[in-house]
């Protein structure tokens, strides 16, 4: 089949990629991408790690986009005809295509279930530009503040809202950071941010409830905790409603193949999409697995089989307190690092993990190395490396 006209469903930086990488691998047909934020693609992660450090959205966006593609910005997708290879639009209009990318991403988990919209409830989250404007504004009185979730963007918020000058509660079911990287990085990290100020509370899952006073969080051990503004990072949830009844989804979920493949004319990439790894399969909501994906699942769509097949490493990084995090390899790590390289700072260090399976996972703290560099060091063992210290909080 000759692919003439290929639709994209989703305007952040898969579906970005996904239009660039298409026009690369040549295809100088009929590009048309839907995306249900009005604004062109932006730093997502800067939201967080930026917002309240002088954030500034002209700063943060993404280069103009050179995929010469027809934009809808402000539509969104809400159903999916595969047989008749029809997407159709919240505004009545369809859209034909020969080739489909599904790159229509995630959205913030509530502890509130079915509570939409910005500002419509005490409940705070931070996904897109209008969720960061309104939490920079609800901050500008240095309000009390409860951060639920203990993940990266929960110590994200947190460490912003310190940074300003708020009284800080971070509620956390687990230690901080330790589902992500391994108890020995989040002890530093914990460590870190109640030097800072953080309070840091567990007591199980958190659950809110509202009174004329305000919001409670009521941990399941009975612990409740007031603050005049609550702030959740419980988690996301890929946006695949739009996809039911279609037959893609396998016990709900959007599983693709090393290609990006749903089947020969649709690809799915970014934060909706599960894939297969050397760790089985699994979802990765992070910008650069997101951009990888979709380099990948562009070619797929274009050469089928002939396309190379995805090979998946993962990159990540974190900052606030004070510190900031490079990680490239499978995390979270187990026990203390095989090996330990100070840097030239007090606080800087390089570590490494050796995995079973002969990878590694290498980590670099307030460490300046260029990730390409990281990677190799992940890749091929830590030669010029000496083995760790025991660690000081």
């Amino acid at each position: 089949m000759t692919v003439r006209r290929i639709v994209v469903v989703g305007n952040g930086i898969a579906g970005l990629t996904a239009c660039d990488s298409l026009r690369s691998a040549g295809f100088d047909g009929e590009l048309t991408v839907v995306g249900a934020e009005r604004h062109q693609p932006y730093s997502r992660p800067a939201l967080s790690k930026a917002l309240l450090h002088g954030f500034d959205l002209q700063a943060h966006r993404l280069p103009e986009p050179g995929h010469e593609a027809t934009e809808l910005l402000g539509v969104s997708a809400t159903r999916l005809d595969v047989d008749a290879r029809l997407v159709h639009l919240d505004g009545g209009d369809e859209l034909p295509y020969d080739g489909l990318v599904i790159a229509s991403g995630s959205r913030a988990k509530r502890l509130r279930r079915g509570v939409q919209g910005h500002g419509s409830s005490r409940e705070l989250t931070l996904r897109t530009i209008e969720d960061a404007i309104l939490l920079k504004e609800r901050l500008a009185s240095r309000p009390s503040v409860v951060v639920v979730g203990g993940g990266p963007l929960g110590m994200e918020v947190a460490s912003g809202c310190l940074h300003v000058g708020c009284d800080v509660t971070l509620v956390s079911d687990a230690k901080p950071l330790s589902r992500q990287l391994g108890d020995h990085l989040a002890d530093m990290f914990t460590s870190a941010a109640i030097r800072h100020g953080l309070r840091v509370v567990a007591g199980g899952r958190a659950r809110l409830m509202d009174d004329d006073a305000g919001t409670r969080v009521v941990l399941a051990d009975g612990t409740e905790l007031r603050a005049d503004l609550v702030v959740t990072a419980v988690g996301d949830e890929p946006n695949t409603d739009w996809l039911a009844g279609t037959r893609l989804l396998v016990d709900g979920s959007l599983r693709v193949d090393s290609r990006g493949r749903l089947r020969p004319d649709i690809v799915a990439a970014g934060d909706v999409a599960f894939f297969p790894s050397s760790r089985g399969i699994r979802r990765v909501p992070l910008w650069t697995s997101a951009i990888d994906q979709a380099r990948s699942a562009a070619v797929g769509l274009l050469r089928g089989d002939a396309a190379p097949e995805f090979t998946f490493q993962p990159y990540f990084w974190t900052e606030g307190f004070g510190m900031s995090l490079k990680s490239v390899g499978f995390t979270p790590v187990v026990g203390a690092p095989d090996y330990c390289q100070p840097g030239e700072d007090r606080d800087s260090m390089l570590l490494r993990w050796e995995d079973q399976d002969g990878s590694g996972t290498a980590v670099a703290i307030n460490y300046r190395i260029p990730v390409p560099k990281l990677r190799r060091l992940a890749d091929s063992g830590p030669r010029a490396l000496r083995p760790a210290p025991a660690l000081k909080l």
